[in-house]
């Protein structure tokens, strides 16, 4: 088909589905079919989006198009597309409508909007989930493949799992937020839904990328695709810390998706959740709900009645946040951060239900504040920590309700994360969306390219750590998480700041296997890198445990003289955490 006949399609589909709540504006179908018309003069090679049309969560602004933020009273009409919005436009995408939400993005559910409830793509009494709802339901419908949603406290996660779809929330200010009003401005993300893990990640390729009209966006790299990773470690909660508030399906059905990852070849490792719990708490009991107030107080003080009864209940709290308890949120949340660092030290990620439950619309409708915040007992806490996330379709429940887990990782880790999710989602064989479509075929990931050097990192460049931006500004590719052949020494050395590990080799088989990234990066890139090694580390050659070679860090023998072994803790995240 050509571009004008897809979106023609996606019109015709719109009325068919004939759910008037789904959608807040819809531009005009004519000009939306003359911009894709225009598209046969360019090169579509050179378009990684070329003609898919796309939908946008109303708190998003799309030149031409009003922003509601499902409030009519608060509408205004942008100029300019928001940052995230041009990249689509940019990579030949067509945009079609803005789509319905939780009024200012606050809530977990789709119903808190004078637009109208969407209806559950997958069960129709359900919720859709919030705040993207909208944008949820135009992807589990079949209406568009790609739709666009915010994520503050899980609005980009909860709803997909609603509705049987994938949901990545990016590490924050991955995706530029310029053009996109805020929620909590300091925990903003755009989020992607589509009906597969590689969509998304095409998505997410086209709008990553710093910003420098964003003031929170920062210097993170997309990433590739890679292979599903040999020696996977997936952390899940400790032996009765999971709440699923009675719903014994949905705690089967987590129970046989980490049955499902051990098939895959993950080993599983324990963690306690209690600290992301009381992260979690802090998001709507801290100062973050007065961050939320900051973007309506005028209209509340000047038409209360125009904002949501629950919007504005919940909202008016951030008047009782003091200055004081704002300190007091940020110290505590500074100490739980250094909990989760290290919980992440010897894993993976962590593997986790998107959601505990699931409600009809009828039940939230009566008891609106209370079952939202349950919808969020797995979402609340991955920004405050600057957590990435993908959320993937794990079941199909015997009763019709869809049940998703969702990894989580630290920030910069999005490829990582849908290069496992991607394999985990394909096994299931679960068909897509609520129209109940068969997954394509996965696709195999490409190799890297043939021009580059893959260098094996141990300590300071780490993913997460000090110097990690060094691989990053020299446009350095994740490839993969592994460990050397046991025929190392792992010390750390004194007097480098920022702190520095030495990787000797000794006698086969006499040392310890220690963990190493693998990056790679161009012939140029990698000089550059190399040049700038100080003594007494140096560039040879590692072996890895599956016996194959590869470039790395290696450390003078006089420089460990006096230096402490800690080869017993199996690579330098794991020594840093029990440091601190």
């Amino acid at each position: 088909m050509t571009p004008a006949q897809t979106i023609a399609r996606t019109y015709q589909r719109i009325r068919d589905h004939n759910d008037p709540a789904i959608f807040i504006t819809l531009r005009n179908e004519a000009e939306a079919i003359a911009e894709a018309e225009a598209l046969a003069a360019k090169d579509a090679a050179a378009l990684p989006l070329y003609g898919v049309p796309v939908a946008v969560k109303d708190n998003i602004d799309v030149a031409g198009l009003p922003t509601t933020a499902a409030c009519p009273a608060f509408a205004y009409n942008p100029t300019r597309d928001a940052s995230a919005v041009a990249r689509l436009r940019a990579a030949g995408a067509i945009i079609i409508g803005k789509t319905n939400l939780d009024q200012f993005a606050t809530g977990l559910v789709g119903v808190r909007s004078p637009y109208g409830i969407p209806k559950n793509s997958v069960r129709a009494d359900l919720v859709p989930g919030g705040s993207s709802s909208g944008s949820a339901v135009a992807v589990g419908a079949g209406l568009v493949p790609l739709t666009l949603g915010t994520d503050t406290a899980g609005s980009g996660r909860v709803p997909a799992m609603l509705n049987n779809i994938v949901g990545l929330k990016p590490s924050l200010g991955l995706i530029p937020t310029a053009g996109v009003l805020p929620a909590c401005r300091t925990l903003d993300c755009v989020s992607i839904f589509t009906l597969t893990v590689d969509d998304a990640m095409t998505a997410l390729s086209v709008m990553g990328g710093y910003d420098a009209q964003d003031p929170y966006s920062q210097r993170r790299e997309v990433g590739s695709l890679t292979a599903f990773p040999h020696g996977l470690k997936l952390g899940v909660p400790r032996s009765g810390q999971l709440i699923f508030f009675g719903d014994a399906q949905s705690e089967k059905a987590y129970a046989d998706a980490l049955k499902r990852w051990q098939s895959l070849g993950a080993t599983l490792v324990e963690f306690d959740l209690e600290p992301f719990y009381e992260t979690a708490r802090l998001l709507y009991d801290g100062p973050w709900v007065a961050e939320r107030l900051l973007v309506i107080r005028d209209l509340l003080a000047s038409a209360p009645d125009a904002v949501h009864p629950v919007t504005r209940e919940i909202t008016l709290a951030g008047n009782r946040i003091s200055a004081a308890d704002t300190f007091a949120a940020l110290y505590r949340l500074q100490e739980v951060k250094r909990v989760a660092d290290a919980t992440f030290a010897g894993i993976d990620a962590l593997v986790l239900p998107t959601a505990p439950t699931a409600y009809t619309t009828e039940q939230v409708l009566a008891n609106p504040i209370e079952l939202n915040s349950r919808l969020g007992t797995y979402t609340n806490f991955v920004n405050l920590l600057d957590l990435c996330g993908l959320a993937i379709p794990a079941a199909m429940r015997g009763d019709g309700i869809p049940f998703g887990i969702t990894l989580l990782a630290p920030g910069g880790a999005d490829a990582k994360l849908a290069s496992i999710g991607r394999v985990f989602h394909a096994d299931t064989k679960l068909a897509v969306s609520g129209k109940a479509v068969p997954q394509p075929e996965l696709a195999p990931v490409a190799a890297p390219p043939s021009d580059t050097i893959e260098i094996a990192v141990v300590g300071a460049h780490l993913t997460g750590m000090a110097l990690n931006r060094e691989l990053q500004e020299l446009d350095g590719k994740f490839v993969k998480e592994t460990t050397t052949a046991a025929d190392y020494k792992f010390f750390a050395l004194s007097g480098t700041v920022p702190p520095k590990p030495g990787l000797l080799r000794v006698a086969e088989g006499s040392g310890a296997e220690i963990v190493v990234e693998v990056w790679s990066l161009t012939p140029a890139a990698f000089g550059t890198f190399v040049a700038g090694i100080p003594s007494p580390l140096s560039i040879g050659t590692l072996k890895l445990a599956d016996g194959s070679q590869v470039k790395g860090f290696l450390v003078e023998a006089a420089a460990t003289e006096g230096a402490r072994d800690i080869s017993s803790y199996g690579g330098w995240r794991a020594y840093m955490a029990d440091k601190k």
